[in-house]
C-alpha cells in the first residue's frame, strides 16, 4: 500500500552499528565484554546507573564478580534519576575523570544508558561540559568506550546514536545523535526485566510505540524503519497485556525487548518528529512525569494530525490496534479514538490534565517545543508543517480524553 509512497530515488543511510547480545542469560556476556577492553588496555571503568535498579534487576550479582576475576578497576556513580540532568552528567564525568576511568558502562533504562553516553563524550572532552554538550555548543567526535547493559523494553538508546538530558534552569529537553554514541557492546537480557512494575512496563512500551510511528512517517523515513516499525507494533499489541498481568513472564519480556530493539533501530535510520518533540517540554517542566506515559498521552492527537499526510503507512503499521483501514485521509479522527482506546486498555490512561497542566500552559509549552536545542530538527522532518498553531491543537486536542 505505503510502497508507492516512497521516492526510489531518494538515498537513505542504514544505520545498525553495535553489538548486542541479546537473549535470556546474555547478561553472562559480561566476562567477554570486559575480556575485549582488557585486550585493548582498557582495565579501568565507570558505571553509570540508578539507585537500586542494577542490584534489584540481578544484574549485579554478575557483573561484579566478572570484574573481580579479570582485575578491573571500577567506579560506581548511582545518582542517575529518571529525566536525568546536564548536572548529573558533569557529576558522573567529574567523578569518572578523578577515578581514572577509560570506558563508561551504563546499567539501567534510558535514563542511565543516556547519562553514560554523555559521560564518554566528556571523558574524552575534559574542557567541555554537559550544558555546553546539550545546547550544541560543540560536535563531539570522540567518546570513551560504551558498554549499555539494558533494564528495560523501551528506549532503545543501547542499539542507538541518541541521548538525552535536561537542562533544568532554561526547561530544555534536548536530544544529541552522534556516530561516536554508539555503543560498542550491548546486553539485552529480558531475565532482567520481570521486576519491572506495571507502570513502568506500560511506560517503556509506550515509548518503543512511539519511536515506530514517528520513525515510519517521518520525511526521511525508508522501508526499512517501515519494516521495523510493523513488527514492533505487532509484537507491542499481542505481549504488553501479558506483560502487565504476568510480569514474570519471560517470553512476553523477549518479544517487548525485542520490539525496543528493533524500534530503536527503527528510529535510528528513520528519526523522530512531532511526538518526542512535543514530549520533551513536558517532562522537562515537571520531570516526575514518565517519558512514555507524557508520549502516551499526546499520542492520539499526534496520530488525528498526521494520519492525513501518511495514511497508507499508519494504516499498514496499526493494523494490529486498529484493523480493516483503507489508507484514507478521512479515517485520521477514527483512527486517533482507536489509539486511544487501545492506551486506556492497556493502562496507560493519563491526559496532559491528569499531569496537571491547562489550557494556560500550552503557550509555554508550544515556545519550548520551538526554541529547545535539537528539537527544531524533529520538527522539520514531520509529515506535516509543524507551526506553532499545530503543535498548540496538539496540546489542547491532548488535555483530556477525545470526545
Amino acid at each position: 500500500m505505503w510502497e508507492t509512497k516512497i521516492n526510489p530515488t531518494k538515498i537513505f543511510e542504514l544505520q545498525c552499528k553495535n553489538t548486542t547480545y541479546f537473549g535470556i542469560g546474555s547478561i553472562k556476556k559480561i566476562e567477554d565484554i570486559l575480556e575485549v577492553l582488557k585486550h585493548k588496555g582498557i582495565d579501568n571503568v565507570i558505571f553509570v546507573t540508578g539507585k537500586n535498579s542494577y542490584k534489584v534487576s540481578g544484574a549485579w550479582d554478575v557483573i561484579e564478580p566478572a570484574l573481580n576475576t579479570l582485575g578491573f578497576k571500577y567506579s560506581l556513580y548511582d545518582k542517575v534519576g529518571p529525566n536525568p540532568t546536564v548536572d548529573m552528567v558533569d557529576e558522573a564525568a567529574k567523578f569518572g575523570r578523578e577515578t581514572g576511568a577509560k570506558a563508561v558502562i551504563g546499567i539501567g533504562g534510558g535514563s542511565p544508558i543516556d547519562t553514560a553516553k554523555s559521560v564518554a563524550v566528556l571523558l574524552e572532552y575534559t574542557d567541555k561540559n554537559a550544558r555546553e554538550l546539550y545546547e550544541l555548543k560543540f560536535t563531539p567526535e570522540k567518546a570513551a568506550p560504551i558498554i549499555a547493559i539494558n533494564l528495560t523494553h523501551g528506549t532503545g538508546t543501547e542499539v542507538d546514536r541518541f541521548a538525552v538530558a535536561t537542562i533544568p534552569e532554561k526547561n530544555y529537553k534536548p536530544a544529541i545523535a552522534y556516530e561516536c554514541l554508539y555503543p560498542m557492546y550491548a546486553i539485552d537480557d529480558p531475565a532482567l526485566m520481570i521486576k519491572l512494575d506495571k507502570k513502568q512496563t506500560i511506560a517503556v512500551t509506550i515509548d518503543a510505540l512511539n519511536h515506530v510511528t514517528e520513525a515510519a512517517t517521518t520525511l526521511v523515513t525508508s522501508p526499512y524503519s517501515i519494516l521495523l516499525a510493523k513488527e514492533a507494533v505487532r509484537l507491542i499489541v499481542r505481549y504488553l497485556p501479558v506483560a502487565v498481568n504476568d510480569p514474570e513472564n519471560l517470553v512476553a519480556r523477549y518479544y517487548l525487548l525485542y520490539a525496543s530493539a528493533i524500534a530503536g533501530i527503527s528510529f535510528d535510520n528513520g528519526l523522530l518528529h512531532l511526538t518526542h518533540a512535543l514530549e520533551h517540554p513536558l517532562s522537562a517542566v515537571k520531570p516526575e512525569i514518565a517519558h512514555g506515559l507524557g508520549l502516551g498521552a499526546i499520542l492520539p492527537a499526534v496520530v488525528k494530525t498526521i494520519y492525513p499526510a501518511v495514511a497508507e503507512v499508519l494504516a499498514d503499521i496499526y493494523s494490529p490496534i486498529v484493523p480493516g483501514l483503507k489508507g484514507l485521509p478521512a479515517e485520521a479522527e477514527y483512527v486517533a479514538k482507536k489509539v486511544e482506546e487501545w492506551l486506556f486498555n492497556v493502562g496507560c490512561t493519563q491526559k496532559l490534565s491528569d499531569f496537571g497542566f491547562t489550557k494556560d500552559d500550552v503557550p509555554t509549552l508550544v515556545k519550548l517545543a520551538k526554541t529547545t536545542p535539537s528539537l527544531d530538527g524533529l520538527l522539520s522532518i514531520a509529515p506535516v508543517e509543524a507551526t506553532e498553531t499545530v503543535i498548540a491543537k496538539i496540546y489542547e486536542e491532548s488535555l483530556n480524553p477525545i470526545s
